[in-house]
């Protein structure tokens, strides 16, 4: 049985205890739509906000080929169907998708996601279905387009994606590749694949087999994943892989990196939420009697939300909850309150919170016509900014979303004002001289809002000065965004001596052990390289 089989067989028949106390009754829920197959049918991936104040997400079923559906809906719950797959011959389009990923949308506007199923290779590993593919689609247009349809050799059944600091896409697929076991690729926005690593290319497979779900990108810049065999990965942009840990249970959805700087998952056997750092170190937050498949987010408050799917709350038909970052677990709403479900039933994929502070999410099940809903959960949290992309250096653009922006008078990145241009939803600005890691802040008439995250300003390094000289030589860097500077290396080896003399300088001694190479400057806002070598005589 393939994993993909393995994973929809135990949806079926898995069961969640939900554990906590009962949330507040202020906790306000509603059903904003329930689907009736034409429009969609079984929503099963994260929402996405996106630069219009609107969500965007993807069905498994139903739509006018019954193999899925892209769609958009407002807050307030208008519904509009952007595509329909299958709608070609042997649907080379792509059709349905598995229970993980999502849309993500790009800083060229448009959104870009995968199908589990279809494509043009209809014969994907020697079999008789096709391996999925990669698209992209125009909010506005709709027309979507197929960058890749995996083959097998290069991957089969893939997960979600995300976008780099480099503009690419980098994703995991559960099957295929050299081994059998799964791969991590790279696509760039043009769609020219690229198989970083293979997975179970061990003789025991220790480094993991069918990777599931999307991979984050941390704030090291490297990125991070689980696998179906239990474990959890760091892999570079370069492809080099490195087994962190393993939590067993069978690691469901991706992780979260919090503010903490740790990372944050859950597991479907066992019910487990847990916390791992960058290092690998494992601690059990929660645990619970059974499965659990959504990921957590993140909220504005420093909590984490999440969602259990059947048999699980009041009724047994699953629940949303609250964990703190002690592990303290708080069900805030139990589904199917009534007969019939009309609220929902069975909620597999994870929330997002909205700019408005509130929840949204989805729900397999349940609804009007029993094909599932989307809802919103407010917990009384309030409105916030959210910044498209999350890093930046010095001059790049950034969007930045939220609520009721038109009258903006100011943008502030960490203290540092920028200028900007603006919408109701949505402000276009670029990164200011001078700007540091920290908060962005949106000044309105009636209030501020402030970044749900730091934004992350990533320094650069124009020039140094010698270009060469022995152990103990006095080089002086010159670039943007040193501020906080945290290590200065040369060839790799860390200066035992460095000054930050000012956000565009650094004077460093070159260190004992030193080689030839590039010069690199970490901050808290990332990692910059050289371009230039810097000789040691």
């Amino acid at each position: 049985m393939s994993k993909l089989s393995l994973w929809k067989t135990i949806l079926l028949l898995c069961v969640f205890c939900a554990a906590g106390a009962i949330g507040s009754p202020a906790d306000t829920f509603k059903t904003l739509l329930s689907f009736n197959g034409t429009n969609g049918a079984e929503p099963a991936t994260v929402l996405v906000q996106g630069t219009d104040g609107n969500f965007y997400g993807m069905t498994g079923a139903g739509g006018a080929n019954n193999a899925g559906t892209v769609f958009k809906i407002t807050p307030t719950g208008t519904l509009t169907t952007l595509y329909d797959f299958c709608s070609q011959p042997n649907c080379t389009d792509g059709a349905n998708y598995p229970f993980t990923g999502g849309l993500v949308q790009a800083t060229d506007g448009n959104f870009y996601g995968i199908t589990a199923l279809g494509g043009a290779n209809a014969n994907c590993n020697g079999g008789n279905q096709s391996c999925g593919t990669v698209f992209k689609i125009n909010p506005t247009t709709r027309a979507l387009t197929t960058l890749h349809s995996f083959d097998g050799t290069d991957g089969s059944f893939p997960n979600g994606l995300v976008q780099a600091t480099d503009g690419n896409f980098y994703g995991t697929a559960q099957e295929g590749g050299a081994n059998g076991g799964g791969t991590v690729f790279k696509i760039t926005p043009g769609g020219t694949l690229t198989t970083l690593y293979n997975f179970c290319s061990q003789t025991s497979c220790t480094d993991g087999s069918g990777p599931m779900d999307a991979l984050i990108q941390a704030i090291d810049g490297n990125f991070y994943g689980t696998t179906w065999e239990g474990t959890v990965f760091k892999i570079t942009p370069a492809g080099k892989l490195t087994t962190l840990a393993t939590v067993g249970g069978y690691p469901s959805r991706a992780l979260v990196q919090a503010t903490d700087g740790n990372f944050y998952g859950t597991t479907a056997r066992g019910g487990t939420i847990f916390k791992m750092t960058p290092e690998g170190k494992l601690t059990t937050l929660g645990s619970t009697c059974c499965y659990l498949y959504a990921g957590l987010v993140q909220a504005t408050d420093g909590n984490s939300y999440g969602t259990t799917y059947l048999d699980g709350g009041a009724y047994g038909e699953g629940s949303v909850y609250e964990i703190t970052q002690r592990g303290t677990v708080t069900t805030l709403y139990s589904f199917c309150a009534e007969t019939g479900c009309p609220d929902g039933a069975a909620p597999i994929a994870g929330l997002v919170q909205g700019t408005d502070g509130t929840l949204y999410g989805t729900t397999l099940g349940g609804g009007a016509s029993g094909d599932g809903t989307i809802f919103s959960l407010s917990v009384g949290l309030g409105p916030f900014v959210e910044t498209l992309p999350t890093s930046g250096k010095v001059g790049a653009a950034v969007k930045i979303l939220g609520n009721n922006l038109k009258r903006s008078t100011s943008v502030t990145f960490n203290g540092k004002a920028a200028t900007f241009k603006v919408s109701s939803t949505e402000i276009t600005t670029t990164v200011p001289s001078g700007a540091t890691t920290g908060k962005v802040k949106v000044t309105t008439p009636s209030r501020t809002l402030t970044s749900n995250v730091k934004f992350r300003v990533t320094p650069t390094i124009s020039s140094f000065s010698p270009t060469s000289g022995p152990v103990g030589t006095s080089v002086v860097i010159t670039g943007e965004s040193f501020t906080g500077a945290r290590s200065v290396s040369f060839g790799g080896v860390k200066a035992t001596s460095f000054t930050v003399d000012s956000d565009t300088q650094i004077t460093s001694t070159v260190p004992t052990g030193a080689k030839t190479g590039k010069i690199g400057v970490a901050t808290p806002g990332g990692t910059a390289t050289s371009t230039g070598t810097f000789t040691v005589t």
